[in-house]
């Protein structure tokens, strides 16, 4: 069984890209934090890749920016190609089959970016487009406690 779960925070700004064949895609990175931390020693971080498709790729670039949480599922894919050097070069990826908002949309919104400020908050349509089951949770207003 190939699955993966993972929770960090992007590294830089998503970017929507296309295949030759117009399919959408993106690659960015997360920082997580491992948990663990030696008596002394700061905590270590891992950089995680991750590749998204289609219109997982494009709820990404649309509603996440650098710095925020964001929540991964999916599996773990490995490959190697040869460099331009002649060195044949390895690579582990994510491919996310689900992305998830993990912080509150005011904890989100405190320091907004300028490209934030125009976008609008994900719509009922997220979760039918297979992007995840917390995709559309209610605002903070919303919840009983």
């Amino acid at each position: 069984m190939n699955n993966v779960s993972l929770i960090g925070r992007l590294t830089a700004v998503p970017e929507l890209k296309y295949t030759q064949s117009n399919t959408a895609y993106t690659r960015f990175s997360i920082a997580v934090d491992r948990a663990f931390v030696k008596q002394g020693e700061e905590r270590q971080t891992d950089f995680i890749n991750i590749i998204a498709w289609s219109k997982t790729a494009e709820f990404v670039c649309k509603y996440f920016m650098k710095g925020q949480r964001i929540g991964i599922t999916g599996e773990i894919r490995t490959g190697s190609y040869t460099d331009q050097n002649g060195n044949k070069r390895y690579t582990t990826d994510v491919v996310a089959s689900g992305v998830y908002f993990c912080e509150s949309k005011s904890t989100s919104n405190a320091n907004p970016s300028p490209t934030q400020s125009t976008q609008s908050a994900p719509t009922q349509n997220s979760q039918q487009m297979g992007i995840g089951e917390y995709s559309n949770m209610p605002s903070d207003e919303d919840l009983p406690f």
